[in-house]
């Protein structure tokens, strides 16, 4: 079997509060993202993010459907964008050939029926929300993107974060990718959340014996968790959402939820934060 997926459902503050790490691992943390030879989902019940991930090591891989997305083929009311964090590739859209380079992604809109993903050493992250039209097939790569610099050394958080759908027609889907500057590794802080859509982080380019301590929870109530290379974080709109890694490290942010405005997000004042 090529395609695999797993149910995550909606987790409320107050039961959140009270869950060891376990349990928080269990419900918030994607830790096979990529399995090589097949297509993996983690289907959410937030905004019904789906977070995947497609690594081929011979034949092609197709995009099947899955049984929560209720449809016959996986982009009947869905749109989706893959990200190659890996050597290029190539994605095949209804015939159409795409190549697709370290660090592109690729949009992929509603009502597209046949999809593969194919390239030896290419490694897919795969990210789809419910779509209301279809919009059309278009490659986003890092030299197009938005960039916006913020931070400082002094607060270990100097970053450069690009904007790849900033000029996309997307129905929900907005994603991008953080770099950090030299000795810096503080992630989004100062924090925020946004009470209008969910979020999805995916850590890598760590090496093997590092990690990213994440915090999440509510700003007052604050949890963590350990977060290796190449493992997702799914953040509930109640959630903050940042860390501090014990190296340099990339990641990749998705948002889906009532509106496409980067912006539309609430800031956590710093001697807020519990």
């Amino acid at each position: 079997m090529s395609t695999d997926f797993d149910i995550r459902f909606a987790i409320d503050p107050i039961a959140a509060s009270a869950m060891g790490t376990d349990d928080l691992r269990e419900n918030f943390l994607i830790e096979d993202v990529f399995v090589d030879g097949q297509v993996c989902w983690t289907y959410t019940h937030y905004d019904r993010m789906a977070v995947g991930g497609a690594v081929p090591t011979g034949a092609a891989l197709a995009l099947e459907t899955i049984k929560p997305t209720g449809t016959a083929n996986f982009l009947d009311r869905r749109e989706l964008i893959a990200v190659n964090i890996g050597a290029p590739g190539t994605i095949s859209v209804d015939g159409a050939d795409h190549a697709v380079g370290s660090r592109d992604m690729l949009y992929i809109g509603m009502g597209a029926k046949d999809v593969h993903f194919a390239g030896e050493g290419a490694k897919y992250y795969l990210l789809s929300a419910p779509a209301h039209a279809s919009h059309p097939t278009v490659l986003l790569q890092q030299s197009g993107a938005k960039r916006l610099d913020m931070g400082s050394a002094e607060t270990a958080n100097e970053r450069s974060i690009y904007q790849y759908t900033n000029s996309l027609k997307s129905c929900q889907l907005v994603v991008g990718l953080t770099q950090f500057a030299p000795g810096s590794v503080w992630n989004t802080m100062p924090t925020h959340v946004h009470d209008r859509r969910m979020e999805a982080y995916l850590y890598f380019d760590l090496k093997p014996d590092a990690f990213v301590m994440h915090l999440m929870g509510e700003p007052t109530e604050t949890r963590h968790l350990i977060v290796r290379n190449e493992q997702a974080i799914l953040s509930p709109p109640w959630s903050i959402h940042a860390g501090a890694g014990t190296g340099a490290y990339t990641f990749i942010w998705a948002m889906a939820g009532d509106n496409i405005d980067y912006t539309d997000a609430e800031k956590v004042p710093m001697e807020e934060l519990r």
